[in-house]
């Protein structure tokens, strides 16, 4: 063994203190970081949140987790790649000098993410994933809240103090949401909020001040249905988040429109979006392959293709022209679903237009059981429905007008009727070869309290023509119509044996207004068993004020 010199030992000795002090002020150091590493992370939480959503934040518990690896790896790595797990519960964010009655922007009930200890120091902080459970998102009303400017607070609100990042840069890599539920709130606090249930969302990052892509499954509170929708969102427009952008496609699917009184009917839609939270702008197709009134319930396919402006912080919606198809018979749409002021409820406000329908379609549609004429219908018109309390034909107001070309009766007995009429009109009363004659209508009605008031009814069949006006109750399925009948034949003719010669004198005096014979005419009782009459003493519908259409009456 060879024995070291005074000077060599004390080399020795030198470096052996020099390394143990070097290792414990390793192991200090790399104590004191993880012990700095809770704070930290709670501090950055804090201050990103605040500055993100301008917000004020409470956090009501964090818990962090570090991973399994001794604190001189974790020094030796600067923290690098060694990523922790925080929990924590009760996150509340409200946005500074808005209205109390205004609820938090978010509040979320439980929340876990990862983060990468590493970047903490850095200008981005990584946060690899964040999962959140029952947060719910309160976007306020355009207007309601100040924006935090220099002028009020004195300094930019980017300015740090020293030491400090000068604004807070973090990137999410990706964030999943269960139990959500997201609320547009209008500015009226009186009127219900635009709402979705939010059962799954995902949230991938393209990198910060980007929008995130998302894939979402929401429920439609009503009509209820789910929807799966996969689009962009953001990025987050801290100062105005009503306009903070959106876009996607979507499918929505088993919606049952029973939920809304007087129809039913499962309807399924697909289309895309795109807007601001405050204002969406959606196209697309919808289906209802069982659509009915429920005042009928004659199920008739319903399909449209449309555009349609969603004001979300109303609700309101305003339809550019839709095109539907209801059966075989294609029409168009245009107007509005509308909150009026003092409403609970929305109304409805439409122009339709059917330029070549079926009458098939539509009389199934409208009416109990089988429907009674077939032909082809022109129609325009206004249709109003005010906030329902009650049934919808109670409610349902039309203004318009309309024209059915072709139409032929599909009951026997009203059929049978028509053609005695034609015969007679022509002058043929036994001439049996005319059967089966087909109508032409026209004319301008209204319809309001569940009474269809016709201001102008023109009903023609070879060799007649008949002007008419008065009611169809659809509750009593009654009609009173009076008005005037042009004859070719003369009286006399369309009689048969002693009644045609007996009736010669009486020719001249019915007679008139370019006519064989010139008649006035009531028409009472059920739509399925009219009777036909003579009137007396009323003015022929032409000649009575078209603002004040008269119930009809007929004197006996």
């Amino acid at each position: 063994m060879v024995a070291l010199s005074r000077r060599q030992k004390r080399w020795i000795y030198g470096i052996s203190g020099a390394t143990a002090l070097a290792l414990a002020g390793v192991f200090i150091a790399a104590s004191m970081l993880s012990h700095r590493v809770e704070p930290l992370i709670r501090d950055e939480a804090m201050r990103y949140l605040s500055e993100r959503f301008n917000s004020d934040v409470k956090i009501r518990e964090l818990r962090i987790k570090m991973p399994k690896m001794s604190p001189l790896n974790i020094l030796i790595k600067r923290g690098r790649g060694v990523t922790a797990g925080v929990q924590g519960e009760g996150i509340l964010m409200r946005y500074k000098d808005t209205p109390q009655d205004l609820p938090e922007l978010f509040s979320i009930d439980r929340f876990s993410l990862t983060v990468d200890i590493g970047s903490l120091s850095e200008e981005t902080t990584i946060v690899d994933l964040v999962e959140l459970d029952g947060m719910r998102i309160n976007v306020p009303p355009k207007g309601e809240r100040r924006s935090l400017t220099a002028s009020e607070s004195g300094e930019s609100p980017s300015k740090a103090s020293d030491g400090e990042k000068s604004s807070t840069k973090v990137l999410i890599r990706e964030v999943r949401i269960r139990n959500g539920n997201l609320k547009i709130l209008p500015k009226d606090r009186a009127k219900t909020p635009l709402e979705f249930d939010l059962q799954r969302v995902t949230l991938t990052s393209a990198g910060t001040q980007h929008a995130m892509k998302y894939d979402a499954d929401l429920t439609n509170p009503k009509p209820p249905g789910q929807i799966h929708s996969i689009g962009t969102f953001g990025p987050w427009m801290a100062d105005d988040p009503s306009a903070t952008p959106l876009t996607g496609d979507y499918e929505f699917k088993n919606a049952d429109l029973g939920v809304f009184k007087g129809i039913a009917g499962i309807l399924r839609s697909t289309g895309n979006f795109k807007g601001v939270l405050s204002s969406i702008v959606a196209k697309g197709q919808a289906t209802v392959p069982d659509f009915r009134l429920t005042m009928a319930n004659n199920p008739v396919p319903l399909s449209t293709q449309f555009e349609v402006l969603v004001d979300g912080t109303n609700g309101n919606t305003v339809l550019q022209p839709v095109k539907a198809k209801l059966g075989s018979t294609y029409f168009q749409t245009s107007g509005g679903i509308i909150k009026h002021e003092g409403d609970k409820r929305r109304s409805i406000d439409l122009d339709a237009n059917m330029p070549a329908g079926n009458l098939r379609d539509v009389l199934r549609l409208a009416m109990k059981g089988a429907p009674f004429m077939e032909g082809t219908l022109f129609l325009k018109t206004k249709i109003s429905l005010p906030p329902l309390s009650s049934k919808v034909r109670e409610k349902l107001k039309l203004n318009g007008t309309f024209k059915i070309t072709n139409g032929k009766f599909l009951r026997s007995k009203i059929q049978d009727e028509i053609d005695k009429l034609s015969r007679k009109a022509q002058g043929e009363p036994n001439n049996v070869e005319i059967d089966e004659v087909v109508s032409d209508m026209h004319g301008s009605f209204q319809m309001e309290n569940e009474k269809l008031t016709f201001r102008k009814l023109g009903f023609s069949i070879p060799g007649a023509e008949m002007d008419l006006a008065g009611d169809y109750d659809l509750d009593a399925d009654n009609v009173d119509f009076v008005g005037t009948v042009k004859l070719k034949a003369k009286v006399s003719q369309t009689m048969t044996g002693w009644k045609r010669i007996a009736l010669k004198p009486v020719d001249p005096f019915l007679a008139k207004n370019g006519a064989g014979t010139f008649l006035r005419v009531s028409i009472e009782g059920s739509a399925k068993k009219p009777k036909f009459g003579l009137a007396r003493n009323r003015k022929k519908p032409a000649e009575e004020p078209e603002t004040a259409p008269t119930r009809a009456g007929t004197a006996r």
